[in-house]
């Protein structure tokens, strides 16, 4: 279950109008502090995301399927019975739950690291095309509004000073 002030975040972003991958990041975000935190460990970095995302669904969080080709069948079918869960959600099973718990808590916690995270950011960001790539940096310029835009200016040049 996701904590209060994540779900509160999430809504807050739908609230603003932001896309549900951004809702969902608030998701994915927690995850990462649970495996930081030690309350368990993932196997790679892209679990973690998966288990953030997986969480969004479960929370009502409009996101859609991996794409064909992206993910196994399985997964895909996985995140569909996510996404139809939210609206009618059952109680979760207590014994998978608690297997769950118990494998991830014999996994390691590097994978929530900067610099894994940053090594996922880098590889996400080589698979997409250039132009994919200039699209949503073009978006995030038009959604950033003047103080976001303000405080990534500031930001480069502090950047630019300390090279």
């Amino acid at each position: 279950m996701p904590e209060k002030e994540t779900l509160e975040r999430a809504q807050e972003d739908a609230r603003e109008g932001k896309s549900p991958s951004t809702q969902a990041g608030e998701f994915v975000r927690e995850e990462i502090h649970h495996v930081r935190e030690g309350k368990h460990g993932v196997k790679s970095t892209k679990q973690a995301i998966a288990i953030g995302l997986s969480k969004a669904r479960r929370a009502g969080v409009k996101l859609q399927a991996p794409r064909e080709g992206t993910t196994s069948e399985k997964t895909r079918q996985q995140a569909v019975r996510e996404s139809r869960r939210a609206k009618n959600s059952p109680k979760p099973s207590r014994k998978r739950s608690a297997a769950t718990l118990a494998a991830l808590k014999k996994e390691g916690h590097s994978a929530a690291s900067k610099k894994a995270l940053s090594a996922e950011a880098r590889g996400a960001s080589s698979r997409r095309s250039a132009s994919a790539r200039h699209q949503s940096a073009m978006k995030a310029v038009r959604t950033k509004r003047k103080e976001g835009r303000m405080a990534a200016s500031q930001k480069s040049t502090r950047a630019r000073r300390a090279a």
